[in-house]
Parts: structure tokens; sequence; C-alpha cells
């Protein structure tokens, strides 16, 4: 008898005698329809199994229509060329990790425009959902769909924010040849990995500046998508591709006021660590210490303490009069300035007439600042991590990094900002002000 594979709510459901459901891989027997189940996302190890053993099988998981007509504008450079080959070459899955600047999107283009399947893109925000439709919608010529920002509208192409995905999937899992996830890196979450596991669809691209997540997540996203396939960092392409770039440390005193302050709350997160017996070597650890604070009075001590130290450190005296100087010295320059507290925004804001981007601007204000910044009305603006990924940002050749935390990815991701080729060739150059002997000296190493 010949077995039948159907796609049924985020599931292969495979129906046949049950002696042959016994031997099938990730396949799982389901009491209620008497039949057998596999997640969706190993529908095609199913089939490949399937065609190997010779088994006979009659194949209705996906929906999907081929695309005519697809024909993009764009000219892949040779490395992107290598990275669609290593993908290709890969089964078409897994992941091409690429600075930011370097044309993650035209590669997936071309892949989209290769397979001239049904797709799915699924990104992390509102504004990259806009970016998408946008440049899809320019180089195919073809209606883009959209999931997220209040619209649901599929077509043969569309576009979707993670959390819109998380919804849908199970009911459009089979309906796309291809799915691209942007950022994929996002896809490690907990929530979100449900979305690659509800989708059928057997081609799978992953696209990031950052894959390694410190949860060590993306060895899930591994089996969801695929591995690393292709990997260039931005000093395999500055010079030629990305602007060269250099990484300037600059190192800074708190005043006599702030490193009294400073020792006395440090002194106290210590002192409740050696006493308590907790080791801050993982987040976990961090997240050990929250959750004493919820009924531990000395806990709760600490961290607020710590809190206050780390406030002092990264928002001190010396480093607002650090980026006077730094402006000053660039004044012909595009700046980006980061810093990791809405407050110092707003204070480096009105101290030198910084347009200000954080969480609380709203999209249409956030979007004429960068329109303005990129027609060169302005030339600096100041922002906290809402700049760090999930937004075209124009092009600057000068990044200023007052605080941040000890994440490779989030400096990766600051450093991209500045890496798009300059018309003129020149450098560009990211400056990070630390504040010396704190604390924030380990953060920084951390993060290079």
């Amino acid at each position: 008898m010949t077995l039948t594979l159907d796609y049924q709510s985020g599931t292969i459901r495979v129906e046949g005698p049950d002696s042959s459901l016994e031997a099938l891989p990730f396949v799982e027997a389901d009491a209620r329809s008497l039949t057998g189940r596999a997640p969706a996302f190993r529908y095609p190890d199913l089939c490949a199994h399937l065609d190997h053993e010779g088994i006979e099988y009659e194949d209705r998981v996906l929906d999907v229509r081929p695309l005519t007509g697809l024909a993009s504008s764009y000219e892949l450079r040779a490395y992107q060329r290598e990275a669609l080959d290593a993908w290709h070459g890969n089964g078409d899955r897994g992941v091409i990790e690429l600075p930011t600047g370097s044309g993650k999107t035209v590669i997936a283009v071309a892949a989209i425009e290769a397979l001239s399947t049904q797709t799915l893109v699924i990104v992390p925000t509102l504004d990259l959902l806009s970016q998408w439709r946008e440049v899809l919608g320019t180089e195919f010529d073809v209606p883009i769909g959209q999931f997220g920002g209040g619209v649901q509208a599929e077509e043969a192409i569309t576009v979707s924010t993670y959390d819109s995905a998380y919804l849908k999937a199970d009911s459009v899992g089979d309906r796309f040849g291809l799915v691209v996830f942007d950022e994929v890196h996002h896809l490690g979450g907990e929530g979100y990995r449900e979305i690659a596991r509800l989708l059928a669809t057997p081609a799978r691209l992953g696209l990031t500046a950052t894959f390694e997540r410190p949860d060590g997540a993306h060895e899930t996203i591994e089996d969801l998508v695929g591995p690393v396939v292709h990997r260039l960092s931005p000093d395999d392409l500055a010079g030629e591709h990305l602007a060269p770039y250099d990484v300037k440390r600059i190192e800074v005193e708190l005043t006599d006021e702030e490193r009294r302050e400073y020792e006395r709350e440090q002194s106290t997160f210590v002192e409740y660590l050696r006493s308590a017996n907790v080791r801050m070597n993982r987040g976990s650890d961090y997240q050990e210490l929250v959750k004493r604070s919820g009924n531990d009075p000395r806990a709760r001590k600490a961290l607020l303490a710590k809190q206050r130290a780390r406030d002092l450190m990264m928002n001190s005296e010396a480093k607002v009069d650090c980026l006077g100087e730094l402006l000053d010295r660039h004044r012909e320059d595009r700046v980006i300035v980061f810093t990791a507290h809405n407050d110092l925004v707003y204070r480096l804001s009105e101290a030198f007439l910084l347009p200000a981007i954080t969480h609380r601007t709203g999209t249409r204000e956030r979007r004429e600042i960068l329109e303005r910044f990129r027609d060169g009305t302005y030339s600096r603006i100041v922002a906290s991590n809402v700049l760090d990924e999930g937004v075209d940002v124009p092009d600057a050749n000068v990044a200023v990094v007052l605080s941040g935390s000890g994440s490779e990815r989030e400096f990766t991701q600051r450093l991209g900002r500045i890496l798009r080729p300059k018309a003129d060739g020149g450098r560009a150059v990211l400056y990070e002000v630390v504040s010396s002997e704190t604390a924030e000296e380990n953060v920084a190493a951390r993060r290079r």
C-alpha cells in the first residue's frame, strides 16, 4: 500500500499500514487519527528517507505553484555569488553570515529569482518589513503580501514579521517553497522556533551579520534552517567592498564624586556575591540573582547597587565632554552616537542639539530623522539600541559608542552602520569611550 503525506496544522500527516509507519524516522503514532505525525520541518528529510528506501508515497503536502517572469536587476559580486552557490550546494538550506552593508538582501533576491517559487520572508521589525516589501516590489514588479502591522494579505511573495509568522505558521505552512529568515539569530528565541518547526517549506535561507548566540540557541537554528554555509567578517571585505575602518578606544576618568559613589555601590554588590557564594560568569548567573532579589532584601539591595554603579560608569560627565571633543573633531563627517540608556540620549540631544532616536520615537518621526540624515540636512544623530539592527540607517563614516553591552553582536552591528563604501574612498572610524578602572573595561573586552 502506498503511503500518503498531507500537511495538517504544522505537522505532516502520514497515512498507511501501521507496520510501515513504525519504522519511519521522525514519525510518531497519532492514536486519534490512527495515522503517523511528523513535525512539518522534517518534511524534506522524511521524503529523502522514503526515496532512499524505495518506499512508494503520494505527496500532497505542498500547495505551491511556480512563479514566472521573476528577473532582478541586481548583479552579484563575487562573494555574494559564492555565498549563493554554497547555499545551493547544501540543498537550498543554510545560513549566510555577512557584515551589515554587504548586501545580504541582494543574495536573498537572487535566491528567490533562482527558485521562482512562492516565498515567505520573515523579518524582526515593521521597518524591515517595509524595506523588504519595497525592494521585492521594485525588483520583481509583482504584488508583495504582508503579515504584520495590522495587515494580513497573502501573496505569492509575502513579507511577515516574526510575531505575525508565529501566529500564522500553522495555517500557511504548506503554501511556500522558500522561506527567508532575515536576522535569523532571532529564530533562536523559544517562541520563534515554532515558526520554523510548523513550516513544511523545504528551501530555507537564514541571513545574519552575527549568527552565534551566547545561549547556544544557534545550534537549534542549524537544525531548523541549516548550518552556516558561507561566512565573511568585516575585515574580509574592508577596503574593497566595505569601507576600510579603524576602531579607537578612549578611556576617560570618573570625577572624584562619581568615583566615590561608584566604589561604594560596586562594593555593596561584590560583598553580596562573596557572602552568598554567587559567581557572575554567565547570563544565567545574573538571572539567578534577579530571582533571589524577589524574596531576599540583601540580593535586591545588591542588584540596585549594581545598577547604580553601571549607570555611573556608562553615563559619566567625562563621556559627555569627550563626545563634545569628538563632534568638534569630526565637524565635516556624518556621525552616529550610540548609547545604552534613553536618559543619556536625551541629555546629549539637548547638550549638543542632536536629533534623537529611542524606542519612544514614533515611526513617522524616526523615518523623518533618518531621511534628513540621508539627504545631509542632519550630519549627526544620537540613538539608543533601536538602530543596532532592523533599520536601514543612511551612510555614516563615524560612530561613537558611549555605552553598550558586552555583546559581540551589538558591537558588530554598530560597526556595520559605518562600513558602506564611501564615495571618496575614505576610512570609517568607530570610537569606544570607556570609563577607566571600572567594570566597563571588562564589558568592552567581552564585546571585542
